[in-house]
C-alpha cells in the first residue's frame, strides 16, 4: 500500500511569456543555430554550390523547428508532466497507424501522409518516451527504482515502440529508443547490475537475434565487420565514406571541393553520411571543430539539467541530452566504421525535416525545464514498507 505525503505539491509563481522567453537560454539557441547554418553549408556544397534541392529546404525546416523549440520552451514544465502519457499514447497509436497504412519508400515502412508532408511517428516518439519514464518516475519514490516489480512499467514504455519500430524496419531508430530509455533509467537510479543483466542477455539472445533480422540488415553486419567482402554491395558506404574522410586529410581539400563526394561517390552525401563530407571537405580540423560544437551543445545541455530541481524536469532534461549524444555518437561512429550502418542522421546538420523538428521539440522540453527549474512538483508515492 502506499500514500501521498501531505505538504506542498505543485507551487511558485507563474511567468508570463515575455518571461519565459526572457528565460530561455539563449546562447544554447545560437549553438543550436551554429549547428544548422553548418548543415546548411554543407547541403549547399553537396549540391555542387547551390541552394536548391537541398540548403534552402533545410533553411525552412530550421526556421519552423525553432518556433518549435520555443512555443515548447514556452509550456509550463508541469504542463509536460500532465502531457506526457497522453503524448506517449498518441505516439503508439502513429506506430500501430503506420503498421496498418503507412507509407513505404526505401523499403521501410515509417510515413503518414502523403506527398510533401510525411509524418515520421517514430522520430516524436523519441521524445514521448523521454516525457513518458520521466512522468512515471516522478511518481515514483526513489527507494523503489530498482525492485524488480519497479522496472516493468519503464521496461514496457521501451519495448513496445522499439518493436513496432523494428518491424518498419528502422533498426537504428529502435537502437535510440533503447538507449535513451537506458539512459533515463539509469537517471532515475535504477541499479547498474540491471544493466549488466541486460547486456548479458542481449549477448545470449544475439543468435536469435541474428536469424529474426532482414536479409539487408544482414548484410550491415557483415560488411561492418568486413566491408572487403562486398565492396561493390553492403560494404560500399562505409568503404566510400572512410576514402572520404581520409582524403581530406588534415585541412580538407576545400569548401565545394570535395572530389568523392561532388561525383557522387559517397551514398547518402545529403543525410547519414554527411559527416565524411564534412571531413573531405574541411579535413580532421573541420571535424573536431563540428565535433566540439556537438560537444558544448550536449555540457550544456546536462548543465542546464543538473541544475533543475524537480525530479520530472530534470529527468526529462537528461533524457532529450541523451538523445542528442546518441544521434551524435551513432552517426559519427558509423560513417567511420566503428558500428553498423544503421542509418542515423547528424542532428541538425544531415537533410531531414522529422528528425530535426522532433530533436528541436525536445529542446523545448529541456528549456521549459530549465526555465521552471525552480519549481515544485508532485512528491511521488511513498511505501509504508
Amino acid at each position: 500500500m502506499a500514500r501521498r505525503p501531505t505538504g506542498p505539491g505543485i507551487g511558485g509563481p507563474q511567468l508570463s511569456y515575455a518571461g519565459r522567453l526572457g528565460a530561455v537560454n539563449w546562447p544554447f539557441v545560437a549553438l543550436l543555430a551554429l549547428a544548422a547554418g553548418v548543415g546548411t553549408a554543407l547541403l549547399y556544397s553537396v549540391a555542387g554550390g547551390s541552394i536548391e534541392p537541398w540548403a534552402v529546404v533545410h533553411v525552412e525546416r530550421f526556421g519552423f523547428a525553432l518556433a518549435a523549440l520555443l512555443i515548447a520552451a514556452m509550456i509550463d514544465i508541469r504542463v509536460w508532466m500532465r502531457a506526457a502519457f497522453p503524448l506517449y499514447g498518441l505516439m503508439m497509436a502513429g506506430l500501430v497507424a503506420v503498421a496498418i497504412f503507412g507509407e513505404t519508400g526505401g523499403g521501410a515502412q515509417r510515413w503518414l501522409g502523403a506527398g510533401a508532408v510525411q509524418l515520421q511517428p517514430s522520430e516524436f516518439m523519441k521524445v514521448a518516451l523521454v516525457l513518458a519514464l520521466a512522468r512515471h518516475y516522478q511518481g515514483l519514490d526513489a527507494r523503489r527504482v530498482s525492485r524488480p516489480a519497479s522496472l516493468a512499467v519503464p521496461a514496457a514504455l521501451i519495448f513496445l515502440p522499439a518493436i513496432l519500430v523494428v518491424r518498419q524496419p528502422d533498426l537504428g531508430t529502435a537502437i535510440l529508443l533503447f538507449a535513451t530509455g537506458g539512459a533515463i533509467m539509469f537517471a532515475a537510479g535504477v541499479h547498474w547490475l540491471y544493466f549488466a543483466g541486460g547486456l548479458a542477455a542481449v549477448a545470449a539472445a544475439a543468435p536469435f537475434a541474428w536469424r529474426a533480422l532482414h536479409g539487408y540488415q544482414q548484410e550491415r553486419i557483415l560488411a561492418f565487420l568486413d566491408p572487403g567482402r562486398d565492396p561493390l554491395g553492403a560494404g560500399y558506404h562505409i568503404i566510400q565514406a572512410k576514402i572520404a574522410l581520409g582524403s581530406g586529410g588534415v585541412l580538407g581539400k576545400g569548401f565545394v571541393r570535395g572530389t568523392q563526394s561532388q561525383l557522387n561517390f559517397v551514398p547518402e552525401k545529403h543525410t547519414d553520411f554527411i559527416f565524411s563530407m564534412l571531413g573531405e571537405e574541411f579535413g580532421l580540423v573541420g571535424a573536431l571543430a563540428v565535433l566540439t560544437l556537438f560537444a558544448m551543445l550536449i555540457l550544456a545541455g546536462t548543465v542546464m539539467a543538473m541544475r533543475v530541481r524537480n525530479r520530472f524536469g530534470r529527468l526529462a532534461a537528461y533524457g532529450v541530452v541523451a538523445m542528442l549524444f546518441l544521434y551524435v555518437f551513432v552517426n559519427v561512429a558509423m560513417v567511420t566504421g566503428l558500428v553498423p550502418v544503421v542509418g542515423v542522421p547528424l542532428p541538425l546538420v544531415s537533410y531531414g525535416g522529422n528528425a530535426m523538428v522532433s530533436l528541436m521539440v525536445g529542446f523545448g522540453v529541456l528549456m521549459s525545464a530549465h526555465i521552471d527549474r525552480d519549481r515544485a512538483m508532485p512528491r511521488p508515492l511513498v511505501a509504508r514498507w
